[in-house]
């Protein structure tokens, strides 16, 4: 499995370029009803702006867009449709699911009947499982059954094409003490579905607001920096980092390779709340 921080998209000195799935992922974006709205002074529509603009400068079209959740923070219909109308800056299938700051039901009025709520993807020689681990009035996350049910026959459905799972909360440790307790609580039910099936090779989530890489055996494990505001990695209490909001964008060949790499906003102005205790 290649592990590349950028796409490699050569299979050798002199050889064509490969062609892979491109995924794009944004996560924890955070939006409000008011269009004024910030998180820890951070206009979090501006933010998710100023992404939007350097991923048309940086990477042209995706094949499909992954939103890992939290797009909102207050749950509002009107959040939600700011966000919509701004995923209209691609032509490729964008999907939604929740996080822990989203409400549910609202989120899935405005896109109920839309194909951002699709569950799966078949697509470019992989199958994309997306999974909702949100537990409503609860920061921790968990799978409930019927998810661990639908990944498992989905899985089973396709085993030999290589496999992403995408969910808002992190299913491992990642050495910040304080998310200790608000990850996915289920982690093991899932891991062990994930270690049955030897065509999974990615596992994707948001939710931690930071840069994280690690691997499993040939499972590649990666979060995602927020769009809006970053926390400190390898922090024992809330902390939050000054680093400028990003996003992931990952190539998925067909023979299982991985290529991925996150850049980041640097250009967009803000000024952070350095010493908040939490939001």
């Amino acid at each position: 499995m290649s592990f590349s921080h950028s796409p490699d998209k050569s299979n050798a000195a002199g050889t064509e370029p490969r062609s892979g799935l491109r995924v794009l992922q944004i996560t924890d974006p955070h939006l409000m009803a008011d269009p004024a709205g910030e998180l820890l002074g951070v206009n979090t529509r501006d933010s998710l702006d100023a992404v939007i603009a350097l991923i048309q400068a940086e990477e042209g079209e995706p094949d499909v867009v992954v939103v890992s959740g939290d797009i909102a923070q207050d749950g509002s219909e009107a959040a939600y449709r700011a966000f919509q109308d701004r995923m209209t800056a691609f032509s490729c299938p964008v999907i939604w699911f929740a996080g822990n700051h989203d409400n549910v039901e609202v989120m899935q009025g405005v896109i109920g009947d839309t194909g951002a709520a699709r569950k799966r993807l078949v697509l470019g020689g992989w199958q994309l499982i997306f999974l909702d681990s949100s537990v409503p009035g609860k920061v921790h996350g968990e799978l409930t059954p019927s998810e661990l049910a639908f990944l498992e026959a989905s899985l089973n459905e396709h085993p030999d094409l290589p496999a992403l799972i995408a969910l808002h909360h992190h299913p491992v440790d990642i050495d910040c003490d304080w998310m200790s307790d608000i990850g996915l609580r289920n982690r093991d039910e899932l891991m062990q579905i994930v270690s049955q099936h030897g065509q999974v090779r990615g596992v994707l989530w948001g939710h931690i607001h930071q840069q994280w890489e690690n691997c499993q055996g040939n499972v590649r494990l990666m979060a995602t920096p927020s769009t809006c505001i970053q926390f400190a990695p390898e922090s024992s209490g809330f902390s939050v980092d000054g680093l400028a909001p990003g996003y992931r964008w990952l190539e998925l060949f067909a023979d299982g390779d991985i290529a991925s790499h996150v850049r980041r906003a640097t250009d967009f102005e803000f000024s952070i709340d350095m010493n908040s205790q939490g939001y």
